[in-house]
């Protein structure tokens, strides 16, 4: 409700003077929407609060409408389209011709009339957080941050790996380049770069391990050391890899020796379907508890993810990448230590946060570089 009513209220403020007046007189609630804040309500009464709904979505459509195919500076129209999105977002309306907040969860829904850009995030199904995350590049050996950037707090983190990674992955495979892994302010482990001999070596956790970003590290001749994540599985249930997969053969074997033929999917991927096979099975309740019977879902890019996972299996993966981790998050607390700009934003809007987060990873590494003792000597950086 107050999002809706902030909403107005922006809009309102942004008009001129005679804008203003004239949507003011579409407005059928007793608020003039000038002060900031709650709407008035009495917030214990149901039927109340049903009302107070009701009536800002008439004020919001009421204003939309009186703008509707008129030309507007920027500024109004951008309000207007705050106000038609978290009315639009958040609204239903019921057979009986009142609105009602909806129950739903709109993809992207926006969280704020102040800074539109934030969203709502998740660190752990049960941790949340508002607004961004902040993503770095950093070398595992100097500790020197290489490349920032910030997103949306709902945006996936694969789809910024391979900007962070870009100057890696746009170096030969046969020249000396570096090592990296990735991750974000919200405790993530980190792009990590370092000056290595080929091939170049590329670390990062899972939360950047899609099949996409391994692709595109292999396809530079890059390694691809990337974290893929495990296929998930409920508590007991035996998890996708327990099942034999022959992306040649096109089939499928469960661990009860039953073969069944991958059906192929209109985007590239598959499903193999037990179905039947599951009613009498003696190992059912160790694999689904579904009435369909078990079903695997394969991805379009299934062979990519097997052989990342494959090699993460080896001991010396394992070692390789419990090395470089530690020294990707002691510099992510470095970033953390600066509650301000680097825990919360100081500012809003996607690029201002992103800019301001680019300037702390800056000031980091002025004072790393300090630590170092690197200095001036003639034309030349030295230590």
């Amino acid at each position: 409700m107050t999002l809706i009513r902030s909403a107005i209220r922006s809009l309102l403020k942004g008009a001129d003077e005679a804008l203003a007046s004239e949507l003011r007189a579409c407005l059928k609630r007793n608020d003039d929407y000038s002060s900031p804040g709650k709407p008035a309500c009495d917030w214990e009464d149901a039927q109340a609060r049903e009302a107070l709904i009701d009536a800002l979505a008439r004020d919001a459509y009421a204003i939309l409408a009186a703008l509707d195919g008129r030309t507007l500076p920027a500024p109004v129209s951008q309000a207007a389209q705050l106000v038609a999105t978290v009315v639009g977002q958040d609204l239903e309306r019921r057979e009986d011709g009142l609105f009602r907040i909806a129950r739903r969860v709109v993809k992207d829904r926006v969280i704020s009339t102040v800074d539109p850009d934030a969203r709502h995030g998740h660190k752990t199904s049960a941790r949340g957080f508002d607004g961004y995350k902040g993503h770095v590049a950093v070398d595992p050996d100097s500790e020197m941050i290489t490349a920032t950037t910030v997103t949306a707090a709902n945006a996936g983190d694969g789809s910024v790996a391979a900007e962070l990674a870009k100057d890696v992955l746009s170096v030969p495979a046969v020249q000396p380049t570096a090592e990296s892994a990735t991750g974000v302010m919200e405790t993530k482990d980190a792009v990590a770069q370092s000056e290595a001999v080929s091939p170049v070596e590329i670390y990062g956790d899972a939360a950047y391990g899609t099949a996409e970003f391994v692709e595109r590290i292999e396809a530079t001749g890059a390694e691809a050391n990337v974290k893929v994540q495990p296929p998930p599985a409920a508590e007991g249930k035996f998890a996708k890899d327990e099942f034999c997969i022959d992306l040649d053969a096109k089939t499928v074997r469960c661990p009860a020796n039953v073969l069944v033929v991958i059906q192929p999917r209109a985007d590239g991927g598959g499903v193999a379907t037990f179905g039947a096979h599951c009613a009498g099975c003696a190992l059912r309740e160790r694999c689904t508890d579904s009435k369909h019977g078990r079903s695997i879902q394969l991805h379009p890019r299934e062979a990519t993810l097997q052989r990342a996972r494959q090699a993460q299996r080896h001991p010396g993966w394992k070692a390789r990448y419990r090395a470089t981790r530690p020294k990707v998050e002691r510099m992510l607390s470095h970033l953390m230590r600066q509650r301000h700009g680097g825990r919360r934003a100081r500012v809003r809007g996607c690029k201002r946060v992103a800019c301001d987060f680019a300037l702390l990873g800056a000031a980091v590494n002025l004072k790393r570089l300090a630590t170092l003792g690197v200095r001036r000597q003639g034309s030349q950086w030295v230590r």
